[in-house]
């Protein structure tokens, strides 16, 4: 005989786990991973998401990661070594904002790097998000301040992630604004240049005025914003009007021509014809165009450069001029464009010039009415307009010189191909394969990855000057893998030298940086060591593995699939797990901008990791979960859920066993059988990425062993004289060591104290239960159904013994147990365990129609007799 473990504490506690565990698993290298003999068949790869480290983390955070790592943690038990990096997003819009509030700063180039620079305060209370009351600094000083800020986020970050218990291996990580990351990102975009996947144009771009930068078509957001209609008076030849309505008044000096639809009989005898516009006198062109709307306003539109993107079709398509108002500040220009050349017209002009759009409206709506042009009175609207992700204005529209990458917009056979892998792709759920295939359907436009920031990895080109010092844009030069990775900016190209930079016949180097996406598109190239470590990389390509959240599957997920495909001809991923999202009581999505965010810190140590976890691994992937931190539930649940496999495994070993011993006794094999059911279904739940049903067949069979077998059996395992108590606690214990490892992956740190009680491995590296398992220790005939049946009839012996208000441990002195017949065959396996645990003296089984305890009769201490039946259920 063995007797309980040593090492079982007297009281097990949830508290204190964590970092217990954390430090044990980093000694033993628990989670490092070990390329050394694996093949590619013998790894797990994750493509990790890398956090945008620019604040805290948030309690969606939490859920979508905690799904990955069930999944990381599974795959390893089955015997996988699991690639399982992390990266931190360091670069981009939401660092640069961060930065500039947290020190008091701001960003101007035109400013020489200053040694030692003391920022004005490091998140105090007194800083503001003002331009005007932030200190102007060198570009320099600034990346530097974003390199000190993002390093202090990534160590608080991490330690969330251990007390979480991310079974990462630390020692995989990387930066998107690290040397290796530039290094990627830099040679990836000069080799789409010299395959003609990367182009610079000058074009109409999409540009917001506080951030004084490009966006992407992947990162807007409508906004609905109040508007007006103004109906106002275009002149034709022959002295009469023709009228339009538009909600930008304040973009007439912009406009080039007008357009209504070709069917649109009202408006044909116009088209090719010339009408003048009101204020400024400009003749411009009537067209024809399937686009315009004969239902809308007027009918006929006028189109502006540019006032919407609509705009910029019509005026790519008809071959129409750019006449250009709106500056990069989201003023109008300075002077009139080309077409204003009277001197009302001129005049009228320079009264807008340097306003704001808002301004500048107010001003020709004034002209308008005094000229009698407009038509009546603004009619008020409610409209969708266009603003950047992290914008608080309305873009606008404006010609720049931008880089671009193909994405399939204007290419059928690339379109095709990333459709095609869109297929072959295995999607968790399957129905988010949609957005993915209507985001790539309706691509209107190539992938614009030029930005007007600093914090970012720079575009490695530089771009001689004529005899004039005037930038040769038509002939880049473009920087050699062996300068990567480079800063134009203050690198120096072949054959020239740092004083020519900037005079004529000289050079001047790129000063925009790349969109973070274009770093972050490569993660498993970073992560997986493309071009750097290329033994690791063909262990770990493709991988098997992407998590994200289904809101970035337009910009990461995609952004992903078409660097592979360029670069590789490949997907770079074998599955996508796509996390819902977190939302509030009111079920408003959490995010920080919305101001209901939660973070988890306080969480974690108010209810323990395992209790977070089982909170996130409850909801499956792709749906929303609630969360209201006044009262959650799930968490509440998921504790005491991890407390009782705590104070279940310390009772079930202190029960004496026997090495080798078999189960023999029908119930204990009734038990085991169910057990190995639960095994097979976990086990599919999880190969198909469902953590949530394996974590509620295993839940809901753990309960069930705890409240009916546990019961059933205590008797039997403690009584060393019966002859069955070795099959009992064999059972136990094999129950036991089957449910940890079932939830290992959901509650790594009750398991793995658990474990360490009679084990001297981990539990995280031991073998994943299988139903192989149980055929040595199980010997005979086994029914699922007789536990079923003890369980029903325990039910009822408990609770005739609470209706007489009697204690369990009352002894009874008779009793019947009334089944169908089938239920009396099974029951007549557990009558003796069923006579133990009620303290029943005689226990009678009886044919009836349905199942009820009848003769109930106590110990005369208690003087109580159940005359009438006791029906399950009641």
């Amino acid at each position: 005989m063995t007797n309980t473990p040593a090492n079982v504490p007297e009281k097990p506690a949830l508290e204190g786990l964590e970092s217990k565990w954390n430090g044990l698993w980093e000694t033993a290298g628990t989670h490092h991973f070990k390329r050394e003999g694996q093949t590619r068949a013998s790894i797990f790869s994750i493509d990790t998401p890398p956090p945008t480290a620019s604040g805290s983390l948030h309690i969606g955070h939490v859920f979508s990661y905690t799904h990955t790592d069930v999944i990381a943690r599974f795959q390893r038990m089955l015997g996988k070594e699991v690639f399982y990096p992390m990266g931190w997003d360091d670069n981009g819009l939401p660092t640069e904002r961060r930065v500039q509030n947290y020190y008091g700063v701001r960003c101007d180039p035109s400013l020489p790097y200053e040694t030692g620079f003391a920022p004005p305060f490091e998140g105090g209370d007194n800083k503001s998000s003002k331009a005007a009351d932030q200190k102007p600094i060198s570009r320099k000083n600034f990346i530097e301040l974003c390199e000190r800020l993002t390093v202090e986020d990534e160590k608080q970050f991490e330690d969330v992630w251990r007390i979480l218990g991310l079974s990462v291996d630390w020692k995989q990580t990387y930066r998107t604004i690290g040397d290796e990351s530039l290094f990627v990102s830099q040679l990836a975009f000069t080799r789409n240049v010299e395959r003609g996947e990367a182009y610079q144009a000058q074009a109409p771009t999409l540009w917001d005025v506080t951030f004084r930068t490009a966006v992407a078509q992947a990162e807007l957001e409508d906004k609905e914003m109040p508007g007006a209609y103004h109906r106002l008076a275009f002149h034709k030849p022959d002295g009469t009007d023709i009228h339009i309505e538009t909600t930008r008044p304040e973009l007439l000096a912009a406009c080039v021509a007008l357009v209504a639809h070709p069917d649109d009989d009202r408006f044909k005898p116009l088209f090719n014809t010339m009408v003048t516009t009101p204020i400024f006198g400009v003749e411009v062109p009537v067209l024809a165009h399937h686009l315009a709307q004969p239902d809308k306003g007027s009918g006929i539109a006028m189109v502006c450069t540019f006032g919407d993107l609509t705009d910029v079709i019509w005026w790519r398509e008809l071959d129409l001029p750019i006449r250009a108002v709106i500056g990069f500040d989201g003023r109008l220009l300075p002077e009139a464009p080309e077409g204003i050349v009277s001197d009302a017209g001129l005049a009228a002009y320079a009264e807008l010039a340097g306003k704001t759009v808002f301004s500048a409206k107010q001003t020709v709506v004034e002209m308008l009415t005094a000229s009698g042009e407009m038509i009546g009175e603004p009619k008020p609207i409610v409209h969708p307009v266009k603003f950047f992700e992290k914008g608080d204005k309305p873009l606008e529209i404006v010609s720049t010189r931008q880089w671009y990458i193909k994405n399939g917009a204007r290419d059928e056979v690339l379109r095709e191909k990333l459709l095609g892998f869109g297929r072959d792709l295995e999607w968790h759920p399957e129905f988010m394969r949609v957005r993915y295939e209507n985001w790539v359907g309706g691509l209107s436009g190539d992938w614009l990855i030029s930005r007007q920031r600093f914090f970012g990895v720079p575009i490695p080109v530089w771009y001689p000057l004529d005899a004039d010092g005037n930038p040769v844009f038509e002939k880049p030069m473009i920087a050699t893998r062996e300068q990567l990775p480079v800063d134009p900016s203050t690198d120096v190209p072949s054959g020239f030298t740092e004083a020519q930079r900037g005079v004529a016949n000289g050079f001047v180097g790129e000063v925009d940086v790349m969109d973070t996406w274009a770093t972050s598109s490569l993660t498993p190239q970073l992560a997986g060591g493309w071009e750097r470590d290329e033994e690791l990389f063909s262990l770990v390509w493709p991988f098997d593995l992407r998590p994200q959240g289904q809101d970035i599957i337009r910009t990461w997920l995609f952004s992903t699939m078409l660097r592979a495909t360029l670069e590789l001809g490949e997907k770079p991923w074998k599955h996508a797990a796509l996390s819902g999202f977190i939302v509030d009581p009111d079920r408003k999505k959490m995010s920080k901008s919305k101001g209901n965010v939660v973070t988890p810190a306080d969480m974690l140590e108010q209810h323990g990791s395992d209790a977070v976890r089982y909170w996130a691994a409850s909801s499956r992937l792709g749906t929303d979960a609630a969360f209201d931190p006044q009262n959650p539930t799930q968490i509440k649940i998921g504790r005491r859920l991890a407390i009782k496999v705590l104070n279940a495994s310390k009772f079930i070993l202190s029960f004496e066993s026997s090495d080798n011993v078999q189960v023999t006794n029908a119930l204990d094999l009734s038990m085991l059988a169910s057990l190995r059911t639960v095994v097979a279904d976990a086990t599919a739940a999880l190969t198909n990425y469902d953590h949530a049903k394996a974590l509620e067949v295993t839940e809901s069979f753990f309960w069930t062993f705890c409240d009916d077998y546990l019961e059933l059996v205590k008797e039997r395992a403690y009584n060393l004289e019966h002859p069955e108590q070795a099959s009992a606690v064999a059972a136990l214990r094999l129950a036991l060591n089957v449910m940890l490892r079932l939830f290992a992956p959901v509650l790594p740190f009750a398991t793995a104290e658990v474990w360490s009680w009679y084990h001297e491995d981990s539990i995280h590296r031991s073998a994943w239960p299988v139903v192989g398992e149980f055929d040595t220790v199980m010997v005979g005939e086994s029914d699922p159904a007789i536990l079923v049946a003890a369980s029903a009839a325990l039910i009822g012996i408990r609770r005739g013994k609470t209706d007489a208000k009697a204690s369990q441990k009352t002894v009874v002195l008779s009793a019947t147990v009334n089944a169908p017949a089938a239920m009396v065959a099974l029951l007549t396996h557990a009558l003796d365990d069923l006579r133990a645990v009620g303290r029943i003296e005689v226990l009678t089984l009886a044919v009836a129609d349905e199942l009820s305890v009848t003769d109930f009769e106590l110990a005369p201490v208690v003087a109580a007799t159940i005359e009438s039946a006791t029906k399950l259920g009641n």
